[in-house]
């Protein structure tokens, strides 16, 4: 029996499931979105605020940790739940999607990748039992393999060798997690990560092989990089179709909210993306009506919520234009409420999901949500 991960109910129509992690943290109800908190914060918002939004898990990142503030201060401070004061859940990314984006800065080889770091440019070195040395170090609840991503397009060969490579190094990822003890006395859990670039025989191949390590999860990586979104979406069905049911689906840097709902739809169950965050600070809100653009002339004397179904602490006191002044005068209370709002939004549209498959009613639930999330989807690109 998983005492990791439990299926509670499974939509009849489509592949979507209702679920819960349990970690020494705490537990976490999936369909599940996790806030990105890159650098030890979600930008511009407190724990405390996150927390408020209904907020299970948060992700950090091992690169950017790694870099600043450094391991040795996170182990002095007692791993990254106490230095940032989050005493729920936390998944990092092994760094792997980083140093992707580093390609005119980073040489990969069979032992790992050597980088140069973005801030001074001072040369290191990720090995898959460096990263999960880093990964114990920071203290996350759930841990990710080092694999390496694959720009699109790529050929064939390309992915093939991608592939073999992320293998290998998964292998190498799990040996050093079982040969080791956690620091701080609490369990980690460790996910493999799928592959494959947009080739479904590939996707199918690393999704087996990966099964053969038997990992405690699983994620769908190297998506969300540039390719048509059908062709995510078709990828996505793919290697959910090969994963076992009791063990978690995590569809990494995944999305807009249009795009989680169809994701769960096809079998995922954690997500995470900078979306609510970056967006927000940028001017854009997200409402049960579609996205809305403050920073349109139209919202200059509107005085109602963003969102007038919304019941986060924004819409209760702020309004449309006093937020719009805020973002036009780029004052940070604005780029502040718009994320608080965007991340409450989320995590309550991961409930009524939730809610929504436990009543057996998820896809009558589905095709409303997308008849009314459409109606501000020109609003959305108006400058």
């Amino acid at each position: 029996m998983n005492e990791f991960f439990k299926l509670l109910a499974q939509d009849k129509e489509t592949q979507a499931r209702r679920g819960r992690l349990i970690t020494d943290h705490g537990s976490i109800d999936t369909p599940a979105f996790m806030p990105v908190g890159t650098q030890g914060t979600v930008k511009t918002l407190s724990p405390d605020e996150i927390e408020a939004t209904g907020t299970q898990i948060i992700l950090g990142n091992t690169y950017h940790l790694y870099l600043r503030p450094g391991m040795e201060v996170l182990q002095k401070a007692g791993g990254l739940h106490r230095f940032v004061s989050w005493p729920r859940p936390i998944l990092t990314d092994s760094g792997g999607f980083q140093v992707y984006s580093l390609a005119k800065l980073r040489k990969i080889h069979d032992d790992g990748v050597i980088f140069q770091s973005h801030i001074d440019g001072s040369r290191h070195e990720f090995t898959p039992e460096g990263v999960i040395r880093m990964q114990q170090i920071i203290g996350a609840d759930i841990m990710m393999v080092l694999d390496e991503c694959p720009p699109y397009p790529a050929d064939r060969e390309y992915v093939q060798k991608s592939n073999d490579l992320t293998l290998s190094w998964a292998k190498r990822c799990k040996q050093s997690w079982l040969q080791s003890e956690p620091l701080y006395g609490y369990r980690q859990q460790l996910f493999g990560i799928v592959q494959g670039g947009v080739y479904p025989e590939l996707r199918r191949q690393s999704t087996h092989d990966l099964l053969a390590l038997d990992f405690p999860g699983y994620a769908i990586g190297g998506l969300s990089v540039g390719e048509p979104k059908e062709l995510m979406f078709e990828m996505t069905a793919v290697v959910t179709q090969e994963l076992p049911a009791d063990r978690p689906r995590y569809l990494m840097g995944v999305g807009k909210p249009e795009d989680l709902v169809e994701a769960v739809a096809l079998g995922v169950d954690m997500f995470d993306c900078v979306i609510p965050t970056r967006n927000g600070r940028r001017g854009q809100a997200f409402t049960w009506q579609g996205q809305l653009n403050i920073k349109n002339a139209a919202y200059k004397d509107d005085f109602s919520p963003i969102d007038p179904e919304c019941g986060c602490p924004v819409c209760r006191r702020f309004s449309r234009a006093y937020i719009r002044h805020l973002i036009q005068a780029q004052e940070i209370l604005g780029m502040r409420l718009l994320s608080w709002h965007n991340i409450y939004f989320y995590q309550a549209l991961m409930q009524r999901i939730r809610e929504a498959i436990e009543a057996g009613e998820f896809s009558g639930w589905r095709r409303a949500f997308y008849r009314r999330y459409t109606q501000n989807a020109e609003d959305a690109g108006q400058a």
